[in-house]
């Protein structure tokens, strides 16, 4: 077997060793062609068609690598990495390629025996180049500050592929925002992109991201901002070429005729001003329950109603209140929307079935759904449910599985993409969590009927009061196709903003409020539901980084947000990082605590108050907790009046400091601070072994609310901070009302 993809997986920061790099092949760019063989393949060739003259290339020996994974490791990914040993990769690279040719090419090879005794089929390209255009290109709205002569596209002769430009960046200027980003606040400097991606761990070293955004804030200066209007990937280097300029890079798809390609636009004014004008063209978050701002609760391994019901009890007894319970491994592991051990006749129609369809055993892993639903509701616990967007294809589907995958074939309700033959079927998964599983395409609004209405029972019947809607990060390739017409290039970033909305539209068709809990998200994603910042360690330069992701993702208009205090992967936090975490958490829109699957060893791993504490040894833990989420408790009111606020003004709750002093240099060299609606000031301790703080305050009259001293701003200000105490700022004005609030 010799297999060429030319598109490879379409994994957006690894080279597939069997695909076209780079894709769309550049005049004065060397252009790697790989194949992968099969164990008795000795020698390739490829075929190079020029329309005139076939002449051949011997391919040599390449390292193989899919998916991003070249050994055993990472998240999920031991699979791919041990079939991708048992095969061969291939290589060869080409130079001098002419501007707008039209290339065939393709391999044969096999065995030393008979060289020549297999081969591909003939692939197409052509060859693109850089060439200057008129402004008028692109569409920049005047305050943008577009570089006369800097539009440049891509053009192959027969389309466009992509387009750059420049835009101005004036001296003093920071850039922030750009979506949810994990290693700064200001991005002057750096270079990124806008893709979808799932980061296991480490995003802010690897500085990749669940949930972009092509926006910014451009602060100081005249004060703007701006938004490249496309769900394509866009590429922005802030100044890390030329300190001067933001240039800006974006796949396109258009003739290469086509007088415009892309519009930006940009907006004027303070940083809530741009934020607002920025919500009203792609959408506002709207208001959820006063639950979602008390304390999340949650771990991979409460996976049984008798475990779920006890984590609730140990939070009574302790005297630590909780909101919500969210259950990951509660389905079958397979449907995801059947109770793991219920017993049911298959539905062969792969129809929606109802709460009636199903028994439930004594001895099953959940005796009685509903009852411990009841149960936590009558102790102001709402319950949310984990969900995937995929059909579990591996192993081969078998029962209620089986039906649901034939029918959304039947249906027409999936991704698809093209076969080897050219002709479309369905998209297998491939990425590392569930690989080759289906994908139900959630941008259209009759797969999302048909997807969330196999779940409605669950708030219908049961009351469940959200979802926590992982994995959106699966849709992989340019060239999916989705059921509107759009190919994957242009579509695979909207994915999942439309899973969360098809949850939140269930929940409402239910007469419930559309709370989704989501970790990916692009443009679009502030007006559905909440997001938290995704799988990260539990280490201090993970915590470090998470905050930035959230000062990032809040300024780009997500006003639920939250992390997994303190990380939910790997040995348990110290104390000192548990409780630092804590307090932080304290003061940000979502606070939540969960923990990765651990197989059941021991010692536990569960991030619980009370395992940390018992773990540990130390005694400090149950009782500062206990006291931090008191307080946190006493704040929800005053956080659901500030949240109202935010979105009628058309902010952020959570928010960097540069949004309210946009002027004040000062403030940046203090990046992990901020607002929390428009009185608290929060400038959390992120230092291991630190036992005094020293805040940057903005202008003003302040009172330290744990102490209650009067402090004048414009200047920092040294306090002593108890690992449960983050050191937080009250102004003078508010103070009055916010007093009891601080008060145990």
């Amino acid at each position: 077997m010799i297999r060429h993809t030319p598109f490879g997986s379409g994994h957006p920061y690894s080279i597939d060793t069997e695909q076209r790099d780079p894709v769309d092949p550049v005049a004065g760019t060397p252009l790697t062609l790989g194949v992968r063989a099969s164990a008795g393949v000795d020698e390739v060739r490829l075929q190079w068609h020029d329309a005139s003259t076939v002449t051949e290339h011997a391919l040599e020996r390449a390292a193989r690598r899919s998916r991003g994974q070249t050994v055993d490791g990472g998240h999920l990914a031991s699979a791919q990495a041990r079939l991708a040993r048992a095969q061969s990769g291939f290589s060869v690279t080409l130079t001098d390629l002419e501007p707008h040719r039209a290339y065939r090419y393709r391999f044969v090879g096999g065995p030393s025996s008979a060289p020549r005794s297999q081969s591909t089929r003939w692939f197409d390209l052509r060859v693109a180049a850089w060439r200057s255009v008129d402004d008028g290109m692109v569409a920049v709205d005047a305050a943008a500050g577009l570089i006369a002569g800097s539009v440049e596209v891509l053009d192959d002769g027969e389309r466009l592929r992509r387009v750059r430009f420049a835009l101005a960046l004036a001296p003093g200027e920071h850039v922030s925002g750009f979506g949810e980003r994990f290693d700064a606040l200001d991005h002057r400097g750096a270079s990124l992109d806008s893709v979808v991606f799932e980061q296991y761990k480490s995003q802010g070293a690897e500085r990749k991201t669940y949930l972009p955004m092509p926006f910014a804030h451009v602060v100081g200066g005249r004060g703007w901002g701006f938004h490249v209007r496309t769900s394509r990937r866009v590429w922005f280097d802030v100044g890390a070429s030329a300190p001067d300029r933001l240039v800006i890079e974006a796949e396109i798809d258009a003739a290469s005729s086509a007088a415009a390609v892309l519009d930006v636009a940009a907006y004027t004014g303070t940083p809530h001003d741009v934020l607002d004008a920025f919500l009203a063209e792609v959408g506002r978050p709207e208001q959820l329950p006063d639950w979602v701002l008390r304390l999340w609760a949650s771990g991979n391994e409460w996976n049984t109603q008798a475990e779920v019901m006890r984590q609730a009890d140990a939070h009574r007894e302790h005297d630590i209140p909780v909101g919500s319970i969210v259950i990951e491994a509660w389905s079958d592991e397979s449907t995801f929307h059947i109770w793991r051990d219920a017993q049911y006749t298959p539905r062969v129609d792969g129809g929606p079935m109802r709460l009636a369809d199903f028994t439930f055993p004594a001895e099953g892993a959940w005796p009685d759904p509903k009852g411990m639903v009841d149960e936590l509701h009558a102790r102001d616990i709402a319950l949310l449910l984990w969900q995937i967007p995929l059909i579990k294809m591996r192993p081969h589907p078998r029962g209620q599985t089986r039906h649901d995958a034939e029918a959304a074939v039947r249906e027409g309700v999936l991704i698809r993409e093209p076969g080897p033959d050219g002709r479309p079927r369905p998209y297998r998964n491939r990425g590392w969590w569930f690989p080759l599983g289906l994908m139900p395409d959630l941008t259209d609004e009759r797969a999302a009927e048909w997807w969330t209405e196999k779940r409605r029972y669950l708030v219908d019947e049961l009351g469940i009061d959200g979802f926590k809607t992982d994995g959106g990060e699966h849709a992989w390739g340019r060239e999916l196709l989705y059921l509107d017409g759009r190919r994957g290039d242009e579509a695979n970033n909207t994915f999942p903003v439309a899973y969360a909305k098809a949850y939140g539209d269930l929940l409402r068709r239910a007469g419930k409020a559309p709370v989704t809990f989501s970790r990916a998200g692009f443009t679009g994603a502030q007006a559905h539901g909440a997001i938290w910042a995704g799988d990260e360690n539990s280490t201090w330069e993970a915590f470090r980084w998470s905050l930035f992701a959230g000062l990032n993702a809040t300024a780009s208009g997500m006003l639920y947000w939250g992390w997994d205090i303190a990380g939910f992967s790997g040995e348990i936090p110290t104390p000192e990082l548990y409780l630092r975490s804590m307090a932080a958490a304290a003061f940000v829109p979502i606070m939540q605590y969960h923990s990765e699957f651990n197989h059941h060893r021991s010692p536990s791993r569960d991030r619980t108050p009370w395992n940390i504490a018992e773990r540990t040894g130390d005694e400090r833990v149950l009782p500062a907790v206990r006291s931090v989420v008191h307080l946190r408790e006493r704040l929800v009111p005053h956080l659901s009046a500030e949240s109202a606020w935010a979105i009628e003004r058309g902010t952020s709750l959570m928010r960097p400091l540069f949004f309210d002093w946009p002027d004040d240099e000062r403030l940046w060299s203090a990046p992990l601070q901020w607002m929390l609606g428009r009185s608290i000031l929060v400038s959390p301790v992120t230092t291991e072994g630190a036992t005094s703080h020293t805040a940057t305050l903005p202008v003003g009259e302040w009172v330290h609310a744990f102490s209650g001293e009067q402090v004048e701003g414009g200047a920092t200000h040294t306090t002593e901070v108890p690992w449960h105490e983050a050191p937080v700022y009250v102004r003078a004005a508010d103070w009055a009302a916010l007093r009891d609030v601080f008060r145990s």
